[in-house]
């Protein structure tokens, strides 16, 4: 059974930095694409951050020259770095794993911004 396993969350005041990471166990594969989603109360999920395997890195408006993603390829690992943060970045942020048509998603780490 493939899962994903966030974790790095928590309260952070802003202009503060946090690092995710998400760890995925139970493939035998690699997946194509991995990436940082968020969602905030009363808002849909929406990308934050995604990485095709080797080479296309994709931000969302918002966080670009904020945040950086990375992968370890061997390993199925993402990681989102995230620096000058705001009280807008506030979510639970949700990591996600795509092989050919497959999706799968961890249970989200809380982020909070606040002073």
């Amino acid at each position: 059974q493939v899962q994903l396993v966030e974790s790095g969350g928590g309260l952070v005041q802003p202009g503060g930095s946090l690092r995710l990471s998400c760890a995925a166990s139970g493939m035998r594969f690699s997946f194509v694409t991995m990436g940082w989603y968020r969602q905030a109360p009363g808002k849909q999920r929406e990308l934050v951050a995604s990485i095709v395997t080797g080479r296309t890195v994709n931000y969302q408006d918002s966080v670009k020259g904020r945040f950086t993603i990375s992968r370890q390829k061997t390993e199925n690992m993402v990681t989102l770095q995230m620096n000058s943060l705001k009280p807008e970045d506030t979510a639970v942020y949700y990591c996600r794993g795509t092989y050919y048509g497959s999706e799968y998603w961890g249970q989200g780490t809380q982020v909070t911004v606040s002073s």
